[in-house]
């Protein structure tokens, strides 16, 4: 808990983790931005955050049960290659979309057919860009219970992992982080009341 506690400041401390008012990818409106592709730029966090994702994966997973790391480019390939080499597992991604030249392959890496594999992501909304490799990699025989990513926007990505039949973990949530930055008085009532109706807490 304490690392967690840590992790929060120094995400909202850096910039990685910012209030206001922002448009997302998709179009929506949110009232705050997670950037965690800025995590690798501190290397000594950024290890510290990758061996807390280990730990919480040998308690909640194991790494007896599964065969392979795969995860979704661009945010969640930094976490799970360096996930991958810590715990020596071998490594797959999932593009975005086939590749128009070479092989034209979706998946890169080896995906053998009756494998067990675990998903790493580094944010999870709405589970869309999860769900997409999920489903390429099943098309490819391969079998996905758990899903973990650092932090979870409580936007829905739970309720639709379930529908796959995939358990979504997570190291933090957005209402947890923005509680403890506002016990710490790093961020007032109005940001924390934002977010807590944004997330229908």
């Amino acid at each position: 808990m304490e690392f967690v506690k840590e992790f929060a400041t120094f995400l909202h401390q850096n910039g990685i983790i910012r209030f206001g008012d922002f448009t997302l990818a998709s179009g929506k409106k949110s009232s705050y931005y997670v950037d965690l592709r800025l995590v690798p730029s501190y290397p000594h966090q950024f290890r510290r955050m990758i061996k807390h994702l280990q730990g919480k994966i040998e308690v909640e997973t194991g790494f007896d049960s599964f065969d392979c790391i795969a995860s979704v480019p661009t945010g969640g390939l930094v976490i799970a290659s360096a996930l991958a080499l810590e715990t020596v597992k071998p490594l797959v991604y999932v593009r975005g979309e086939a590749k128009a030249y070479g092989t034209g392959k979706l998946i890169e890496g080896v995906a053998k057919s009756g494998s067990k594999m675990l998903l790493v992501d580094d944010v999870a909304t709405t589970g869309g860009s999860v769900i997409n490799g999920l489903r390429a990699l099943k098309e490819a025989g391969v079998k996905i219970t758990d899903c973990y990513v650092i932090v979870n926007r409580l936007e829905g990505a739970r309720e639709a992992l379930q529908k796959e039949d995939v358990t979504l973990h997570h190291m933090l949530d957005i209402l947890e982080i923005t509680k403890m930055l506002h016990e710490s008085k790093l961020v007032s009532d109005a940001v924390l009341e934002k977010v807590q109706r944004q997330t229908g807490a």
